[in-house]
């Protein structure tokens, strides 16, 4: 498999048009680096299955789960996190009026 053909249509291309899409909005300082490190992670772990593992690692855990993969899973995490303080952060500061 081309992988890297998938690493820029899913970290380049949808990725741009998500976060572009998601810009068009004022939003809390903050969410949009969560929505970036969030959607990532995921491509980066979707685009890990048709990539052949380092050789000095192989599969980790399953016959299927490789170090990449298991390296996206805090990204993800750490993705969510900082969306979820970004929108309470936000949420508890008064609105000027």
């Amino acid at each position: 498999h081309p992988s890297q053909l998938y690493q820029f249509a899913l970290e380049g291309v949808e990725l741009f048009i998500i976060l572009w899409l998601f810009t068009r909005k004022p939003r809390p300082t903050a969410s949009v680096s969560g929505l970036f490190v969030l959607c990532y992670g995921i491509c980066r772990f979707v685009v890990e299955f048709v990539r052949v593992p380092d050789a000095q690692l192989g599969y980790l855990a399953w016959g299927w789960l490789t170090m990449g993969q298991v390296l996206c899973v805090p990204m993800v995490l750490a993705g969510i996190a900082l969306m979820v303080w970004a929108y309470r952060r936000d949420a508890a500061q008064p609105k000027a009026a």
